[in-house]
Protein backbone atom coordinates (compact mmCIF):
# COMPACT_ATOMS: atom_id res chain seq x y z
CA UNK A 1 0.00 0.00 0.00
CA UNK A 2 1.35 3.50 -0.90
CA UNK A 3 -0.06 6.06 0.98
CA UNK A 4 0.34 9.85 0.66
CA UNK A 5 1.60 12.17 2.87
CA UNK A 6 2.07 15.85 3.50
CA UNK A 7 3.42 18.21 6.24
CA UNK A 8 3.24 21.62 5.96
CA UNK A 9 3.97 24.86 8.25
CA UNK A 10 1.20 27.14 7.32
CA UNK A 11 1.83 30.03 9.46
CA UNK A 12 -1.53 30.61 9.54
CA UNK A 13 -4.84 29.22 8.77
CA UNK A 14 -6.85 31.60 10.15
CA UNK A 15 -7.72 33.76 6.55
CA UNK A 16 -10.47 31.80 4.36
CA UNK A 17 -8.40 32.66 1.25
CA UNK A 18 -5.46 31.20 3.22
CA UNK A 19 -7.26 27.76 3.62
CA UNK A 20 -8.76 27.91 -0.01
CA UNK A 21 -4.96 27.62 -0.66
CA UNK A 22 -4.31 24.37 1.64
CA UNK A 23 -7.37 22.89 0.34
CA UNK A 24 -6.30 22.89 -2.98
CA UNK A 25 -2.93 21.62 -2.20
CA UNK A 26 -4.17 18.78 -0.18
CA UNK A 27 -6.70 18.09 -3.09
CA UNK A 28 -4.25 18.17 -6.07
CA UNK A 29 -1.17 15.99 -3.74
CA UNK A 30 -4.46 13.47 -3.02
CA UNK A 31 -2.95 13.09 0.22
CA UNK A 32 -4.58 10.27 3.05
CA UNK A 33 -2.72 12.05 5.70
CA UNK A 34 -1.90 15.66 6.38
CA UNK A 35 -0.43 17.48 9.17
CA UNK A 36 -0.50 21.69 9.40
CA UNK A 37 2.00 23.08 11.93
CA UNK A 38 1.68 26.86 12.85
CA UNK A 39 -1.91 27.20 12.20
CA UNK A 40 -2.36 29.61 14.99
CA UNK A 41 -5.64 28.56 15.85
CA UNK A 42 -6.62 28.86 19.12
CA UNK A 43 -9.66 26.47 19.52
CA UNK A 44 -10.14 24.31 15.42
CA UNK A 45 -13.46 23.60 14.92
CA UNK A 46 -15.38 20.77 12.47
CA UNK A 47 -16.16 23.49 10.24
CA UNK A 48 -12.59 24.99 9.97
CA UNK A 49 -11.35 21.58 9.59
CA UNK A 50 -13.70 20.79 6.57
CA UNK A 51 -13.02 23.84 5.06
CA UNK A 52 -9.48 22.58 4.98
CA UNK A 53 -10.55 18.94 4.03
CA UNK A 54 -11.21 16.33 1.55
CA UNK A 55 -15.09 15.48 2.41
CA UNK A 56 -16.69 13.29 4.36
CA UNK A 57 -14.50 10.61 5.04
CA UNK A 58 -12.00 13.30 7.05
CA UNK A 59 -10.92 12.71 10.68
CA UNK A 60 -8.50 15.10 12.94
CA UNK A 61 -6.99 15.85 16.03
CA UNK A 62 -5.61 19.16 17.16
CA UNK A 63 -2.94 20.82 19.38
CA UNK A 64 -4.27 24.38 19.71
CA UNK A 65 -2.45 27.49 19.07
CA UNK A 66 -1.21 29.41 22.46
CA UNK A 67 -2.30 32.57 21.57
CA UNK A 68 -1.34 33.45 17.97
CA UNK A 69 1.67 31.01 18.29
CA UNK A 70 1.87 27.51 17.54
CA UNK A 71 -1.23 24.68 16.72
CA UNK A 72 -1.19 21.74 14.73
CA UNK A 73 -3.28 19.62 13.31
CA UNK A 74 -3.66 15.82 11.49
CA UNK A 75 -6.07 15.07 8.92
CA UNK A 76 -6.51 11.42 7.81
CA UNK A 77 -8.75 9.91 5.48
CA UNK A 78 -11.41 7.24 7.23
CA UNK A 79 -11.07 5.01 3.79
CA UNK A 80 -7.73 4.44 4.01
CA UNK A 81 -6.97 4.88 7.72
CA UNK A 82 -8.00 3.35 11.15
CA UNK A 83 -6.58 5.64 14.18
CA UNK A 84 -6.40 3.22 17.08
CA UNK A 85 -5.14 5.66 19.55
CA UNK A 86 -3.96 8.65 19.86
CA UNK A 87 -1.86 11.43 21.91
CA UNK A 88 -1.62 14.75 21.93
CA UNK A 89 1.02 16.44 23.90
CA UNK A 90 2.80 19.84 24.64
CA UNK A 91 4.07 19.60 21.08
CA UNK A 92 3.08 16.94 19.17
CA UNK A 93 0.02 14.81 18.29
CA UNK A 94 0.87 10.84 17.57
CA UNK A 95 -1.72 8.87 16.05
CA UNK A 96 -1.30 4.72 15.86
CA UNK A 97 -2.82 3.86 12.84
CA UNK A 98 -4.01 0.56 11.13
CA UNK A 99 -3.89 0.64 7.08
CA UNK A 100 -7.89 -0.32 5.83
CA UNK A 101 -5.89 -1.98 2.79
CA UNK A 102 -3.30 -4.04 4.33
CA UNK A 103 -3.80 -3.71 8.22
CA UNK A 104 -0.35 -2.81 8.77
CA UNK A 105 0.19 -1.08 12.04
CA UNK A 106 2.01 1.89 12.62
CA UNK A 107 2.44 5.44 13.68
CA UNK A 108 2.53 8.87 13.02
CA UNK A 109 3.57 12.08 14.83
CA UNK A 110 3.19 15.49 14.13
CA UNK A 111 5.65 18.27 15.73
CA UNK A 112 5.66 21.57 15.87
CA UNK A 113 8.76 22.47 17.63
CA UNK A 114 9.52 25.55 20.40
CA UNK A 115 12.15 27.88 19.66
CA UNK A 116 13.99 27.79 23.19
CA UNK A 117 16.70 25.77 24.26
CA UNK A 118 14.41 24.77 27.43
CA UNK A 119 10.95 23.91 25.73
CA UNK A 120 12.98 22.31 22.88
CA UNK A 121 14.13 19.34 25.53
CA UNK A 122 10.70 18.81 26.99
CA UNK A 123 9.96 18.50 23.10
CA UNK A 124 12.64 15.67 23.05
CA UNK A 125 11.38 14.22 26.13
CA UNK A 126 8.04 14.00 24.79
CA UNK A 127 9.03 12.30 21.80
CA UNK A 128 11.01 10.14 23.23
CA UNK A 129 8.04 9.01 25.51
CA UNK A 130 6.24 8.50 22.40
CA UNK A 131 8.59 6.04 21.33
CA UNK A 132 8.15 4.50 24.53
CA UNK A 133 4.26 3.84 24.40
CA UNK A 134 4.27 2.15 20.96
CA UNK A 135 6.92 0.01 19.49
CA UNK A 136 5.50 0.19 15.70
CA UNK A 137 6.79 1.17 12.54
CA UNK A 138 7.22 5.10 13.07
CA UNK A 139 7.16 8.47 10.67
CA UNK A 140 7.99 11.26 12.11
CA UNK A 141 7.63 15.01 10.81
CA UNK A 142 6.74 19.10 11.23
CA UNK A 143 8.32 21.52 12.20
CA UNK A 144 11.36 21.06 14.81
CA UNK A 145 12.22 25.10 14.31
CA UNK A 146 16.01 23.79 13.92
CA UNK A 147 17.75 22.03 11.54
CA UNK A 148 19.94 18.15 11.47
CA UNK A 149 22.52 20.25 8.90
CA UNK A 150 23.97 22.80 7.51
CA UNK A 151 23.08 21.62 4.40
CA UNK A 152 19.45 22.51 5.29
CA UNK A 153 19.91 26.19 5.95
CA UNK A 154 20.35 28.92 3.77
CA UNK A 155 23.40 30.44 5.73
CA UNK A 156 25.54 27.73 6.03
CA UNK A 157 26.94 29.20 9.15
CA UNK A 158 28.21 26.83 11.96
CA UNK A 159 27.22 23.56 13.37
CA UNK A 160 25.22 24.97 16.34
CA UNK A 161 24.45 23.10 19.89
CA UNK A 162 21.01 22.76 18.62
CA UNK A 163 21.48 20.66 15.56
CA UNK A 164 23.80 18.64 17.53
CA UNK A 165 21.19 17.72 20.26
CA UNK A 166 18.67 17.48 16.97
CA UNK A 167 20.99 14.99 15.66
CA UNK A 168 21.76 13.09 18.75
CA UNK A 169 18.17 12.57 19.25
CA UNK A 170 17.59 11.19 15.92
CA UNK A 171 20.43 8.29 16.70
CA UNK A 172 18.41 7.86 20.10
CA UNK A 173 15.33 7.08 18.60
CA UNK A 174 16.97 5.43 15.48
CA UNK A 175 15.20 7.87 13.42
CA UNK A 176 16.19 7.94 9.60
CA UNK A 177 16.12 11.86 8.02
CA UNK A 178 14.35 11.78 4.65
CA UNK A 179 15.58 13.76 1.89
CA UNK A 180 13.73 16.07 0.71
CA UNK A 181 12.15 16.47 -2.95
CA UNK A 182 12.23 19.50 -4.89
CA UNK A 183 13.82 22.33 -3.55
CA UNK A 184 17.19 21.87 -1.24
CA UNK A 185 15.39 24.71 1.16
CA UNK A 186 12.06 25.10 2.10
CA UNK A 187 11.79 28.31 3.73
CA UNK A 188 14.43 31.29 3.77
CA UNK A 189 13.95 34.05 5.94
CA UNK A 190 10.26 34.39 4.65
CA UNK A 191 11.31 35.22 1.06
CA UNK A 192 9.96 31.21 -0.83
CA UNK A 193 6.04 31.67 0.38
Amino acid sequence: MKLRMLSWNVRGANDSSKRKVIKVMIRSQRVDLFCLQETKIQAMTEGLVRSLGIGRFLDWGTLDAHGSAGGLLICWDKRTLEVIEMEVGNFSISCRLRNVEDGLVWMFTGVYGPFSREKREWMWEEIGAIRGIWDDPWCLGGDFNVTLSLRERSNQGRLTSAMRRFAQVVDELELIDLPLQGRVLTWSGGRNN
